[in-house]
């Protein structure tokens, strides 16, 4: 069945208005053109011009999804003139979910390149929060506060003497987030199954922070997630589609790359998805639920499949 932007668009507006913002993991896709993008509009001086579309392409996102997961931001701090930019393109009801930068959710610096000699070191600003009230929150606030539907702090696998137990986990994070104000919403990701304890669902509701429903290489799949009592710990949740479990993110890079079209469709997923929305939806309960192109091959298409599901459709 051939691509249909209307369906996506149409399905997104009705989840909406129950509440239930659905949208992808960024947005700068050429693999996207002919799907969700026309690459008429970004053509300059009679030529496509791939920069036009990565400047330009949010305005017509915006015109089908209500949200998009901003991953960009966890790799530097937001600046205000970006945000600016970010929130002039889209329309007063559009909401991001921002990635918190990677500074304050780190453990220990990862041996990547972009880390120089950093790389490979303890973070001394893991869970810093005057450094996140000032470099992250602070830009969001001033300039964007309108458009800041949820803040997701992405942590990372950590492992050997850098994973601590629950008991000093659930301190760290109980710390951190006390000195936060609570006039925002924030999310936590974990990439740490056995972190996945009632004592850190105890923290995420005494703040009213929701747990990310995360499929991802180490995690148990997010029907399992469904089912931990705990996992509903405020007036909003947040998925993130991302992996499938067992699967490397590289690997799925490699396997999926441009990103036109679903190339490995995963009914577990959708299903899991579909249950989540189920749930929100008789919960009476916000959700931004966010596909990524390394789940299934394309975003896009992932959220069709939904959409089509949602429609009653075979």
């Amino acid at each position: 069945m051939g691509f249909n932007r209307d369906q996506i668009k149409a399905a997104a507006a009705a989840l909406a208005h129950q509440g239930v913002f659905i949208g992808t993991s960024s947005w700068k896709y050429p693999g996207w053109l002919g799907q969700l993008y026309d690459q008429s509009r970004y053509v300059w001086h009679g030529r496509y011009s791939e920069s036009r579309l990565q400047r330009l392409c949010l305005i017509e996102y915006a015109e089908v999804f209500k949200t998009v997961c901003v991953d960009a931001a966890y790799y530097k701090f937001p600046e205000t003139r970006s945000l600016e930019d970010l929130a002039s393109q889209v329309p007063a009801d559009f909401q991001f979910a921002f990635k918190v930068t990677d500074q304050i959710t780190l453990k220990r610096f990862t041996n990547l390149p972009r880390f120089g000699p950093r790389a490979g070191q303890v973070n001394p600003d893991f869970l810093n929060a005057d450094l996140f009230k000032e470099a992250v929150l602070g830009p969001h606030v001033r300039t964007f506060h309108d458009h800041v539907g949820c803040l997701v702090f992405e942590f990372q696998a950590m492992r050997g003497k850098d994973l601590p137990d629950v008991t000093e986990w659930v301190e760290q994070l109980d710390e951190f987030l006390s000195a936060l104000p609570r006039d925002v919403r924030y999310a936590v990701e974990l990439r740490n199954p056995e972190l996945l304890d009632p004592l850190h669902g105890a923290v995420l509701a005494r703040h009213g922070v929701a747990h990310v429903f995360n499929s991802w290489t180490e995690m148990p799949p997010i029907g399992a997630q469904l089912e931990l009592p705990w996992v509903f710990p405020t007036d909003f949740l947040v998925a993130r589609a991302l992996l499938r479990p067992g699967r490397a993110y590289t690997d799925a890079v490699k396997l999926f790359e441009p990103y036109d079209r679903v190339r490995e469709p995963n009914p577990e997923l959708r299903s899991d998805l579909l249950r989540l929305i189920d749930e929100a939806t008789r919960r009476r309960i916000e959700a931004f639920v966010l596909a990524n192109n390394r789940a299934e091959g394309n975003a896009p298409g992932t959220i069709r499949a939904l959409a089509s599901a949602l429609a009653g459709e075979s």
